[in-house]
């Protein structure tokens, strides 16, 4: 059975551990050097000072998933937009664990008082386009090579859900 709740500082090895695989492993992030203990606590104390949300899925006492959102420009006419992102651990992808932390963090941002959810997503991340396609997130742009990882361009998909 998977819990969602809060994260506390104690689960941020778990997060560090989810994240640097996606860094190394996927295109999920387009980022090429893993973050070490220290940028992820600070990281978590940004989060925690702005008040963003970072929510955890735990089965049987460990951490399986995170997600959270953040401001998703920095002027001011983007205030009530947030960018949201979903990590699984590699060995819990494809088994609903995202459909399960993606809706209170929608909730959340609702309840914040957010207008919309926007998800920066690589364009052949199909298990991530279906899971926010399924949420109500509909596809608003679709950029071109704009990113480059692993030796290849990568192409990044903006969806929007509007509260």
């Amino acid at each position: 059975m998977i819990a969602i709740r809060d994260a506390t500082s104690d689960d941020l090895p778990a997060i560090l551990a989810i994240y640097n695989d996606a860094v190394v492993h996927t295109t999920a992030v387009y980022d090429y050097v893993p973050r070490t203990l220290a940028a992820q606590q600070e990281w978590f104390a940004a989060k925690t000072a702005q008040r963003w949300p970072v929510l955890v899925a735990v089965e049987a006492a460990t951490v399986v998933g995170f997600c959270s959102y953040g401001a998703f420009r920095p002027w001011s006419a983007y205030q009530r937009t947030v960018e949201n992102s979903i990590y699984i651990a590699p060995e819990r992808r494809g088994r609903g664990i995202g459909g399960q932390l993606l809706p209170p963090l929608i909730e959340r941002a609702t309840a914040g008082g957010f207008h919309a959810v926007i998800a920066g997503i690589d364009a052949s991340n199909e298990a991530s386009l279906r899971l926010h396609a399924k949420l109500g997130f509909v596809k608003v742009a679709h950029l071109r090579e704009v990113g480059w990882k692993f030796e290849r361009w990568l192409d990044l998909v903006f969806l929007e859900r509007l509260l």
